[in-house]
């Protein structure tokens, strides 16, 4: 069985410590490196054989518990997967505090005076404890009469990129890759960060207005985690892939379901409940460890 492991450390100088605690354990894991390849600064591929007699997805995930502990203290970001069909041909992310830095919601709120009220409903709802639509239902009930003018205020003066966002939509869009920008959140936002970025494609909530003000409701149907993981079907299905061929990211309790069901589900800066379950992680590095998941060399990522 052939595997990749993947380290990716913001400090390059963490790498060979990091090497060398997954090399000594990997034998007791049941695997043995066959071949290594440096991807970038900071970023290492791994070729592993592993002999264990268990499904591909039992060996991955006992890979990947056992190299967590191995690498607890260590500023490093792991991913473990078969070598095959490592390049996903569909990718999907959510937008608030993934591929951008803030909580849209949340900063709009504060032009309308309450953001600790909103901002303390949006952390429960990510952290999968509360009803997702519902909580977005409170929210924006809160907005009521807010000037519609305050949506680009909003977008000028707090929605910014988070670093490696285009490099990541860029360079897989230049490998024929699909890029889809999925959010329960608004597509005010939503239709510029996509622009910003390159995504193909956009799919959000909306606002109901009157006028020049928000009326505190939204439209219906509510996008919230059903409607993301439909997305990631829907989209599957137009290029006639499967779903392993889709790479996921978020960071909330709503993209749980498209994480799970994608053949790379990666949680950024994630929510406990999502961490935990997704393929891997980026708690460290930028959102280009996206694309050495995949198996991109720095040499081959696309910025403009």
């Amino acid at each position: 069985m052939q595997l990749a492991i993947t380290l990716v450390a913001p400090d390059p100088a963490v790498l060979p410590a990091a090497q060398e605690r997954v090399e000594l354990v990997l034998p007791d894991a049941g695997g043995q490196v066959r071949a290594s390849r440096l991807l970038g600064p900071g970023a290492l591929d791994l070729e592993i054989a592993s002999d264990l007699t268990l499904s591909v997805a039992e060996v991955v995930r006992a890979l990947r518990e056992e190299l967590d502990r191995a690498l607890e203290g260590l500023a490093v970001d792991l991913a473990v997967q078969p070598s095959f069909g490592r390049r996903k041909r569909l990718f999907l992310a959510d937008m608030d505090s993934t591929i951008i830095g803030c909580e849209c919601l949340d900063e709009l709120a504060d032009f309308a005076g309450v953001k600790t009220q909103v901002a303390a409903i949006t952390e429960r709802a990510m952290r999968g404890e509360i009803d997702f639509d519902g909580a977005l239902t409170e929210r924006v009930a809160m907005l009521k009469g807010l000037p519609v003018s305050a949506l680009q205020q909003c977008y000028d003066e707090r929605v910014r990129l988070n670093p490696g966002a285009r490099t990541v939509v860029q360079t897989l869009r230049a490998n024929g890759a699909r890029c889809v920008l999925v959010s329960g959140g608004f597509t005010f936002f939503t239709e510029r960060v996509a622009a910003a970025a390159g995504f193909h494609q956009q799919r959000a909530n909306r606002f109901v207005e009157r006028g020049d003000v928000l009326t505190g409701k939204v439209e219906t149907p509510i996008l919230g985690r059903e409607a993301k993981l439909q997305t990631l079907r829907e989209e599957a299905q137009a290029l006639e892939i499967n779903l392993a061929a889709a790479c996921v990211i978020g960071d909330g309790a709503n993209d749980l379901a498209m994480i799970e069901a994608a053949g790379l589900g990666v949680a950024y800066r994630a929510k406990p409940v999502v961490a935990a379950q997704a393929d891997a992680r980026i708690d460290h590095a930028d959102l280009t460890a996206l694309l050495y998941f995949q198996g991109y060399g720095a040499d081959a990522f696309v910025s403009s």
